[in-house]
């Protein structure tokens, strides 16, 4: 020790700490030693322990046990020291973030997402597609790459046969008929439902997806007509109907009536009417449902007709002839449903005018 009482730097190792000086440190150091905050945003503290035959990760310069993991630089740091053992770490977390455990659960995911579009949800295998893969195949390879396609196709259950058939044809129908992801995912799903309940058997499978479309449009607020769906699928409207009453019936499902604000802008595209057109048969079926002119009539009539007499009042006329062919209803039908309409809602005068 120097005069001044200061310690050399050289023999500070050296350096005895006085007993009572001991006490007070250990007392200091328990009263402010704090746990590390395991749940600090952008760390992670980890905490190695060694299975039998492992070797444990240690500090080079302090040899602790206990890092931390920093995300956002990809770095692995020693709590005791702060070195840095490692760095440019791959960051294995999700990409997407969940805020509840719903939403995690519905966005995890490994490999491309299940789907009931395809009648092994997207998830199986195929040895081979048509006769043509088999003369991809070394010569000393084919009759063993033939004998397990063979064996593949006799071990596929019916169920799958009838579904792997049955999506296609669901897809080109959801095709013709210009129908959301969303319609043709439930339909799917309704049609294995009703293959598991054995509500096919015995009868079309066509009528059966028919009617389900049907349902499942109208539930969504898409619908089709039943002209529609029987051009799109061949079958006639009398058997689709039947259908739709069985599988309602059994599969427990209640559909309300469609609304014809529903129909309103598909038919307006095809008759190639603007915006101001649609929002005004808009308005005019809402303010006929509000004076209730709506029960009892059927719905493409009443968006026929509304879309007739908002097309006369901003100036875009089209003929009930066209209109008619468009919607798949007759011209007395909508001539019957726009004079109530227009008797009703005291339009008469201002179409009048128009016409003129």
């Amino acid at each position: 020790m120097t005069e001044d009482g200061n310690i050399p730097r050289r023999q500070f190792d050296n350096y005895e700490v006085p007993e009572e000086w001991e006490e007070d440190e250990e007392t200091e150091e328990q009263e402010g030693e704090e746990a590390p905050d395991e749940d600090a945003e952008g760390y992670e503290v980890v905490q190695e322990e060694a299975e039998e035959g492992e070797t444990v990760l240690t500090c080079p310069e302090c040899d602790s046990q206990r890092f931390e993991e920093d995300s956002s630089k990809g770095e692995l740091i020693c709590i005791e020291c702060g070195f840095v053992i490692d760095e440019d770490r791959i960051d294995e977390s999700a990409e997407w973030r969940a805020f509840n455990a719903e939403e995690k659960e519905k966005k995890a995911r490994a490999g491309q997402p299940l789907t009931y579009t395809k009648h092994d949800m997207g998830v199986s295998t195929e040895i081979g597609k048509g006769s043509g893969e088999l003369y991809k195949v070394s010569g000393n390879k084919r009759a063993q790459y033939y004998r397990l396609r063979k064996w593949h196709k006799r071990l596929t259950k019916s169920k799958d046969r009838n579904l792997g058939f049955a999506l296609s044809e669901l897809n080109s129908m959801i095709s013709n008929l210009n129908l959301p992801e969303s319609v043709h995912e439930e339909t799917a799903r309704l049609y294995e439902k009703a293959v598991d309940q054995g509500l096919v058997r015995g009868r079309s499978m066509e009528s059966i997806i028919s009617a389900i479309i049907y349902i499942v449009a109208r539930k969504q607020g898409t619908p089709r007509t039943l002209d529609e769906i029987s051009d799109a699928s061949g079958i006639e409207k009398r058997e689709i109907g039947r259908a739709y009453r069985y599988v309602a019936r059994e599969l427990g499902l209640r559909i309300l009536p469609a609304k014809p604000q529903d129909y309103v802008p598909r038919f307006a595209g095809k008759l190639q009417l603007s915006g101001e057109v649609q929002a005004r048969a808009r308005n005019i079926l809402k303010e006929a449902r509000e004076r209730d002119l709506l029960s009892g009539k059927g719905p493409t009539g009443l968006a026929a007709a509304a879309l007739y007499i908002a097309a006369v009042l901003e100036g875009e006329k089209r003929t009930q002839r066209e209109v008619a062919d468009v919607v798949g209803v007759t011209e007395v039908t909508i001539r019957n449903r726009y004079k109530e309409l227009a008797e009703k809602l005291g339009l008469e005068e201002e179409l009048e005018e128009k016409s003129n």
